[in-house]
């Protein structure tokens, strides 16, 4: 393609360049920049969005690998908002615009774009000037004088902290300093003798070991503000100019005073500087295109801004009217100072001025008859609405038709296997798979390509055809994340899991005590270790590299004796452990010899068919997804009963492998049963399971109080005679008068909600079953059972694509502040949940939710309701007649509703670890950021354990794993596992060898 954007001037009319389709637009882009690089010119492209904005980021890293790209994105927190955005928006914000100063002094020359979006486009931001002269730098074998990096350090936003993991975080350990420098990939780590730097390295920030050396590096401002005292004088001055004299609490006003950070405060980020300046003065002589629709998002924009900005004032004159009349409040929070919108935003004269020479992109033809204009593809919808409809043949015509060369679309790597096969089954042709554009440029006229790409609908220009996998068969298609870092195989490796005296086991010489991580030097080589202490102060180093001989010990440190390094004791007390294994698991190692004595009933399924289920997904497995996926149907098709536990983080897709998993047992002929806790979730899955299962010829019932007796009884009659292939429900399957005929799988879905008397029940109706265990939050006992080797177990621990982490809030009730995030989600189109801990405490809620939102509709729902009255207020919900949920924890188990992204916990130190996990796993399941807060009562005084139980909800990461969670429940609790008030995490290895003597032992026996 040559400078389409220059060849074909006639599509421009006015300010707008039509037949620009998705797809199309970013090769017109790309275009344009490299028309612009003998004027010495950078491009702004303005996205409507950040969704937009990585959509065009990835359709330019394939259709044009030569141009140079700086993405720009928006705040992910609203106008007027009380929260910061993250840590990770504004590094990545602040590591774009230190870029683009540095492209005005570059000397090579290569096309150029910088992506944003309309709500960033918008926003001002800090000083050019300034930032210039923000930066710090060091190099190998050079003197870095520490006093004035610390001070660099605190100044420009970084966050001193034990173990450096997040971006903008620095951790000074005597001669070792850890800091993670914005837009960095990884950490660095800095060792010095004296003030001498002896070397630098990166590390990876899971694990904490060091990699690769780095030369030199520059550091810049981990926020978008400073609290130097320049910058803390001119907020003082700025804020009382503003807003008068600072009368009793202003937290923020004193945080900053003192040179704190407060939350929140980047929506007063004007007062640090003497001016703001905007993106286009980062790039003063920028050409600036913008997206179909951009001018419109521009003026709703503002008008939410203002929107915001006057519901601010006028709820700042409530509080103060009422803060009047009462002494007490702590219900109303503290007064919100809001900055005029001008001081942070452009306008619209400003807008005008900015884009008068701007050009808007077009989908459409505009009128204009030139065939040269692109279009969208065609859609196949009419002939997949057909019954006896032959799309692959439709689909070859059309294909023969165009003439020219032709991309097929997939949204993921297994799809475009999947795909390739079928197009050559049918006599489509098969395609040649292209790795990026210089593959595609070598296809010949009229041939057939296969690509992996994030492109939603396909388009049609003149030297190129391009066809999705949504325009073919409609599936839904899930975007690839960009890129993601690299995790820990299994957590009991992770440095970053230990703080300074935290207690630690080790394999051979038992209970010890973390001090710090040091690096020493050994046989010429340095060596990250972690120093140990033990009882009469005696040291253990250990080698990063041997993490796996230590775990955590869960137990209350006052009330454990560290052992004595060479000691007798801990060998003492891992013999004990042994006696007290063989006595805790007779039974459950009958049970399992039993069944492996046992041969079981081989469930498998023709390859092509499943092929074709699976491609029925419609999103993208994550690689331990599949790998799940692969460990539960090789199990099932084996000769030996399955038992397995599969252990992901709520969301991460744990149901598709049940979905999976029944689909081969039922083809297989056998009967499947889904065990479920709650009537709502018995609800979910049986409208997840038949929506999958249409069209399969198999039968999918369920059984709870939420169906009448009379259907439950034609659904027992259904299991006895084999007509139900697949039955879904709650304890209600754990009666003595529900038989099945040929029953081959149990699924066990939340399986921490169960007896082992329940589970083993199930297991007891046939010694050959297969039995998958689903569990996001497994109890100590399952977790130790899949450790030794009991039961097997997979893990899920990579996040879906696009997933975005809940933003987590732990504090004391303050209305303001609960009114403010109700109204936030509600303002962008969602719903929220409202949690209590009792069902008493709704009717007082209830009170006040009429008081903080009388603006937004409410609904209640908990497990004293008849089963008719809940059925209905939570299908009026899913329905979004509701902008809240008022329940119990009844909601833990069952919910997924992707609009709903914002949960407030009413009294969240009533609840258990687990149980607030779980509760906060029913947002955060779309791709919009989601938020959690978890309130308290503002006067009491909460235990040790509840903080702590607290204190992890707000630092855990939603993108870890249950598996994970599990681990902190036991510290937490320092009990609940086999070696009853002991924590160690060598029973893995201790009972790993005991379970193989002991089962072949009973497995004689019986």
């Amino acid at each position: 393609m040559d400078n389409l954007a220059v060849k074909n001037k006639t599509m421009v009319q006015g300010s707008t360049i039509f037949g620009a389709p998705e797809g199309q637009d970013a090769r017109i882009l790309a275009d344009m920049a490299r028309g612009l690089m003998p004027q010495d010119k950078i491009l702004i492209h303005v996205a409507l969005d950040d969704r937009r904005m990585a959509a065009l980021e990835e359709l330019l890293n394939f259709f044009a690998p030569d141009v140079k790209i700086i993405k720009f994105p928006a705040w992910d927190c609203l106008p007027y908002d009380r929260v910061s955005p993250s840590s990770d928006i504004t590094a990545e914000r602040v590591a774009a615009l230190s870029k683009m100063l540095v492209w005005e002094d570059e000397a090579k020359r290569y096309p150029r774009i910088i992506l944003t979006s309309v709500n960033a486009a918008l926003q001002k931001v800090m000083p050019k000037n300034v930032l210039k002269g923000a930066s710090f730098s060091a190099q190998n074998g050079g003197r870095l004088n520490v006093e004035e990096l610390q001070e660099f350090l605190v100044n420009n936003g970084y966050i001193r902290t034990e173990t450096v993991r997040e971006a903008g975080e620095y951790a000074i350990r005597g001669g070792i300093i850890d800091l993670f420098p914005s837009g960095f990939e990884n950490p660095l780590r800095l060792d010095l003798f004296g003030d001498e730097i002896e070397s630098i390295r990166s590390f990876d920030p899971v694990t904490q070991r060091s990699a690769e050396k780095v030369q030199s590096f520059s550091l810049q401002p981990a926020t978008e503000f400073f609290l130097d005292k320049a910058s803390i004088s001119r907020f003082r001055k700025g804020y009382l100019e503003e807003f008068g004299v600072v009368r009793g609490n202003d937290p923020l006003y004193e945080a900053v005073s003192e040179g704190r950070r407060y939350n929140g405060v980047e929506h007063w980020l004007p007062l640090f500087f003497e001016n703001m300046d905007t993106l286009f003065d980062y790039a003063p002589n920028a050409s600036i295109t913008f997206d179909h629709h951009a001018e419109e998002s521009f003026d709703e924009r503002l008008d939410q801004i203002q929107d915001f900005y006057e519901a601010r004032q006028t709820l700042k004159q409530a509080t103060l009217i009422k803060n009047k009349k009462q002494k007490d409040v702590s219900m109303s929070g503290s007064i919100y100072n809001a900055l005029k919108p001008s001081s942070m935003y452009l306008q619209s004269a400003d807008l005008q001025n900015r884009f008068s020479d701007a050009q808007g992109f077009s989908p459409f033809s505009g009128g204009i008859d030139n065939e040269k204009l692109a279009k969208r593809a065609r859609d196949f919808a009419d002939i997949r609405a057909m019954p006896d409809g032959d799309i692959f043949g439709e689909l070859k015509n059309y294909i023969r038709h165009l003439n020219r060369k032709t991309l097929i679309v997939a949204y993921s790597d297994g799809s475009a296997s999947r795909l390739e096969g079928i197009l050559d089954e049918h006599g489509v042709g098969k395609p040649l798979r292209c790795e990026n554009w210089n593959d595609v440029k070598k296809l010949k006229d009229a041939q057939l390509g296969l690509i992996v790409l994030g492109l939603e609908n396909g388009f049609i220009s003149e030297d190129l055809a391009v066809l999705t996998e949504t325009d073919i068969f409609g599936d839904r298609l899930t975007r690839k994340s960009a890129s993601r870092k690299r995790k820990a195989d299994n957590f009991l490796k992770e440095v970053s899991t230990l703080d300074e005296g935290d207690l630690v086991v080790h394999i051979d010489h038992g209970v010890g005590k973390f001090i710090a991580l040091e690096t020493l030097k050994a046989a010429g080589t340095l060596h990250d270790c972690l120093k140990i202490e033990y009882a009469g102060g005696d040291k253990l180093y250990v080698p990063v590299e041997s993490l796996e001989v230590l775990a955590r010990f869960g137990s209350d440190e006052g009330t454990v004796q560290l052992d004595k390094l060479g000691g007798a004791g801990w060998q003492a007390r891992k013999a004990r452990v042994k006696k007290d294994l063989m006595a805790m698991a007779d039974h459950l190692l009958s049970i399992a010899a039993a069944r492996k004595l046992k041969k079981a009933q081989k469930l498998d399924v023709s390859e092509d068919i499943y092929k074709q289920f699976a491609a029925r997904f419609p999103y993208s497995e994550t690689e331990d997804q599949e790998r799940a996926i692969n460990d539960v149907i090789a199990d099932i098709s084996g000769d030996f009963p399955m038992d397995r536990l599969i252990c992901g983080d709520v969301g991460f897709g744990k149901t598709e492998v049940a979905i999976r998993a029944a689909y081969v047992a039922a083809m297989a002929g056998a009967q499947v049963a889904l065990v479920v806790p709650t009537t709502l979730l018995a609800r979910q899955h049986y409208n997840n399971f038949v929506q999958r299962f249409n069209g399969t010829g198999l039968r999918v019932e369920q059984l709870s109080r939420m169906v009448t007796a009379k259907e439950a009884e034609k659904t027992k009659d259904g299991l006895r005679r084999g007509d139900v292939n697949i039955v879904i429900g709650t304890h209600a399957l754990f009666g003595k008068n529900v038989k099945f005929d040929n029953l081959g799988l149990v699924i066990v879905d939340e399986e921490q909600r169960f007896g082992v008397k329940q589970k083993e029940r199930l297991k007891e109706l046939r010694s050959d079953v297969h039995v998958l265990t689903l569990s996001a939050t497994p109890i100590p006992r399952t977790l130790q059972m899949s450790l030794t080797g009991v039961k097997e177990m997979s893990l899920i621990t990579t996040p879906p694509v696009d997933r975005l982490a809940i933003r987590t809030f732990v504090m004391p009730f303050d209305g303001m502040v609960i009114r403010e995030a109700l109204l936030r989600e509600h303002y962008r189109g969602g719903q929220s949940f409202y949690v209590c801990p009792r069902v008493s405490d709704i009717r007082e809620v209830e009170e006040s939710l009429r008081e903080l939102v009388p603006e937004l509709k409410f609904i209640a729902a908990h497990g004293q309701m008849t089963p008719t009255e809940l059925e209905d207020r939570m299908t009026a919900f899913y329905e979004g007649q509701y902008d809240i949920l008022l329940a119990t924890n009844i909601i833990e188990s069952g919910i997924d509703i992707a609009s709903a992204n914002t949960m407030i916990v009413h009294r969240a130190d009533m609840f258990g670890l687990a149980q607030l996990y779980q509760i906060r796993g029913r947002i955060g399941r779309s791709k919009v950021r989601a938020y959690a807060y978890l309130t308290y009562e503002p006067n009491k005084k909460l235990n040790d354990q509840a903080m702590k139980r607290l204190e992890v909800m707000e630092t855990l990461d939603t993108l870890g794993s249950g598996f994970q969670l599990a681990s902190h429940d036991m510290d937490i609790r320092g009990a609940g596992n086999l070696l009853g008030e002991q924590q160690s995490g060598h029973i893995r290895e201790v009972g790993a060898e005991l379970y193989q003597q002991m089962l072949e032992e009973a497995v004689a026996a019986a």
